[in-house]
């Protein structure tokens, strides 16, 4: 029975190959560097390493055989000019990572004391469990949202090699990047 489904999934062409967890993670978290370099590829005319990095990037398999051998230096730039948002959106989630770590696995190591007024205190060992219990569901967030916005950018990342996308990743992205502006600015604005 799944095989049939996986059967009339790709016959109809709106299956997309399902990378591993942490590889559709870590594939998120380098959008914006990837559209940087992109941007530079085609830029000294090495539009065919970055369609290179994209196919190997996105997984996109047999997608990439089109029948001009795959998307052209415009298609790329507008790409990679598509995944800033993406890309910046990426930025919220690492942060949250990289607090969960500094805040919450080596938080005796940010904060030396005293902990009388701290989450958890007055003991280090009472601080940094309060620390690292508040930060482990947020880091587990934070996780998720990486792999919900490497998942969007595949989607988005369809039409480029050929196949329809649809209105929903586009809504996606640009409600998602609005939520990304608000959730900014009212972090800085509470600092």
């Amino acid at each position: 029975m799944a095989s049939q489904r996986i059967g009339k999934a790709s016959e109809s062409g709106s299956a997309d190959i399902r990378p591993g967890f942490a590889r559709r993670v870590g594939y998120a978290a380098v959008l914006l560097p990837a559209s940087v370099a992109t941007v530079c590829a085609v830029a000294v005319g090495r539009s065919e390493r970055a369609r290179g990095w994209w196919a190997q990037a996105g997984e996109q398999g047999s997608a990439t055989q089109t029948s001009n051998g795959g998307p052209g230096a415009a298609r790329l730039l507008a790409h990679a000019l598509l995944c800033v948002p993406l890309g910046l959106l990426a930025l919220i989630p690492m942060g949250i990572e990289i607090l969960f770590v500094l805040r919450g696995v080596l938080y005796p190591l940010v904060d030396r004391g005293p902990y009388n007024h701290s989450w958890g205190g007055p003991s280090v060992g009472g601080a940094w469990l309060a620390h690292f219990g508040v930060g482990v569901p947020l880091a587990v967030a934070g996780v998720g949202a990486l792999w919900l916005l490497g998942r969007l950018h595949s989607r988005l990342a369809g039409w480029m090699w050929g196949r329809k996308v649809g209105l929903a990743p586009v809504i996606a992205t640009a409600a998602a990047s609005v939520g990304g502006i608000a959730l900014v600015i009212a972090w800085t604005h509470q600092l």
